[in-house]
């Protein structure tokens, strides 16, 4: 059974016989005829209760006839939804932790607003699990920070975060000349960038953190960090979130330091509408970073 019996079998009952139903067809009697045989013989019933030339449909035949009209009703919406360029369907979006709390909120609003038809479904991770969930086809976009691996992926810049390192208030300035940096550090999973960068910016002085302290939400660093438990590297945008931000202290980086780009990724070929009507709000009025982070790239 295909939809094309399905259809020849529906235009027969809709046309009340076979000849009708090959006109409206454009298909010789004889083909409408083997085709409804040959449905009959796959289904193992008669469809119609044949009286000579005339056909009533069978009690079988009632039934096929619902869902025959169901199947080819959700064939057609297939294929609309395929050619149509409008986003439909479900967006499965993955974030890391901080963009996930600070970026994304008034981002997905818009987006709703825009789209109220999509679905958005979110996940969080580092850039590497998000990368392994957009390959699986777990996801089917995600925004993560640079580097991003450029053989299986498509990219749009998206925004721009400034990086400080977080520590208790009244913290000696860190990073000075001649001051000991903290020996603690508070980080996420291997595999986050921040952390990495942190690592880096440690081994560039010749200085390598004494514990390292994992933990799953910036929250919960910056609380440690509050009590005095070690130091963290995170962007400035989340310290908006953190109600006890009066507690801690910024320590600026230096300016070929301090910058971390986000970008939408999505694997190659793969671009949906719904990836699209993303992209089109990250390069809004609304969205200015994402404008600097292709002059950046341009630079």
């Amino acid at each position: 059974m295909d939809l094309s019996d399905l259809r020849i079998f529906v235009a027969v009952v809709r046309e009340g016989g076979v000849t009708r139903a090959a006109e409206r067809l454009h298909r010789v009697q004889s083909n409408v005829t083997t085709r409804i045989r040959q449905l009959e013989e796959d289904l193992g019933v008669a469809l119609f209760i044949r009286e000579g030339k005339r056909l009533h449909l069978a009690p079988q035949g009632q039934v096929l006839f619902g869902y025959a009209n169901r199947l080819l009703a959700l064939a057609d919406e297939a294929r609309d939804a395929l050619q149509d360029a409008e986003p439909r369907g479900t967006f499965r979006l993955g974030a890391m932790e901080s963009t996930a709390a600070v970026r994304l909120p008034g981002l997905l609003s818009q987006y709703h607003r825009r789209h109220p038809e999509v679905v958005l479904e979110l996940r969080t991770g580092n850039p590497q699990v998000l990368a392994s969930a957009i390959l699986a086809g777990d996801i089917d976009a995600a925004l993560v920070a640079e580097p991003i691996v450029d053989a299986p992926f498509e990219k749009a810049p998206a925004f721009v975060e400034e990086l400080a390192i977080i520590a208790a208030v009244n913290h000696p300035p860190i990073g000075k000349s001649g001051i000991k940096l903290p020996r603690t550090i508070i980080v996420f999973e291997h595999g986050c960038p921040h952390r990495k960068r942190l690592e880096d910016w440690y081994a560039k002085r010749n200085e390598m953190p004494e514990r390292m302290i994992e933990l799953a939400s910036y929250h919960a660093m910056l609380g440690c960090v509050v009590a005095g438990m070690g130091v963290a590297l995170i962007p400035k945008s989340v310290l908006t979130t953190f109600p006890d931000r009066k507690l801690l202290s910024v320590h600026p980086l230096g300016r070929t330091e301090n910058r971390a780009w986000t970008a939408l990724i999505w694997r190659k070929g793969a671009g949906s509408a719904n990836v699209q009507a993303l992209r089109e709000i990250l390069q809004g009025p609304r969205h200015a970073s994402a404008k600097q982070m292709r002059t950046a790239g341009a630079a």
